[in-house]
């Protein structure tokens, strides 16, 4: 999940939300949150001041309580959780997940990224297989954003973080494809990107350009699997 929520704080949004918190400020005292979460009124204050420092919440402190506001970081994360929870109750671990997009150059930024020894090594032990020093780029449509927002809120495989010398090299969540029905490869959703929705970064053991013949503009189709019918 983007922001790592633990579960009791993941809670105390909720309560916030549930009293009111949610569109405008409401005044909530940690006598009455603590109530709400059955625990002490320390830990109820202990929990706003985490959800502050977080930005899942605004909060305006007065002497008899406090003002809140959950903030769009906030809502976006309690979405999460509800996905999740879909996801778990509904069955929608068998949903399948299919993209037909264009092949766009990048910034020839892959090759640089994906050789790097901290990534490489945990492609391997984590997807099962040696990646190719680069990544194949593939734009969608607008009306494909919402489907490709679902698919990341499936459970990934983790890239962690790592540093180089003196550089950091921030983590990465990667779910598993097939591209055209044929190779496989791994779509690499980066923790700091400068792609946003549209672009798609693909990495497979194979120089895929070369491998399908591919030229700017050509249309690949992308296939995903939950996790729990992937073979990764």
């Amino acid at each position: 999940m983007e922001n790592d929520i633990k579960p009791h704080l993941w809670f105390t949004l909720y309560s916030l939300l549930t009293l009111g918190g949610g569109k405008v400020p409401v005044k909530v005292s940690t006598n009455e949150l603590s109530h709400a979460l059955g625990g002490s009124q320390q830990s109820a204050s202990r929990h706003l001041q985490l959800l502050d420092e977080m930005g899942l919440i605004h909060r305006r402190i007065d002497p008899d309580g406090s003002f809140i506001t959950i903030t769009d970081k906030g809502i976006s994360t309690l979405d999460e959780v509800l996905q999740e929870l879909k996801t778990h109750l509904e069955g929608a671990g068998s949903e399948v997940f299919i993209f037909e997009g264009t092949v766009v150059s990048g910034l020839f930024e892959g090759a640089y990224y994906i050789s790097r020894e901290g990534y490489r090594t945990q492609i391997k032990e984590k997807i099962g297989f040696d990646p190719f020093p680069g990544t194949l780029n593939v734009r969608i449509k607008p009306e494909d954003f919402d489907k490709r927002r679902r698919l990341e809120k499936y459970p990934s495989a983790i890239l962690e973080g790592f540093k180089d010398g003196e550089r950091s090299f921030g983590a990465c969540k990667c779910y598993p494809l097939l591209i055209n029905d044929e190779i496989k490869g791994a779509l690499i959703v980066a923790d700091r990107t400068l792609h946003d929705l549209s672009t798609m970064e693909i990495v497979s053991h194979v120089y895929l350009r070369r491998y399908f013949g591919l030229s700017d503009g050509d249309t690949v189709k992308v296939f995903f699997l939950s996790p729990r019918r992937s073979a990764f």
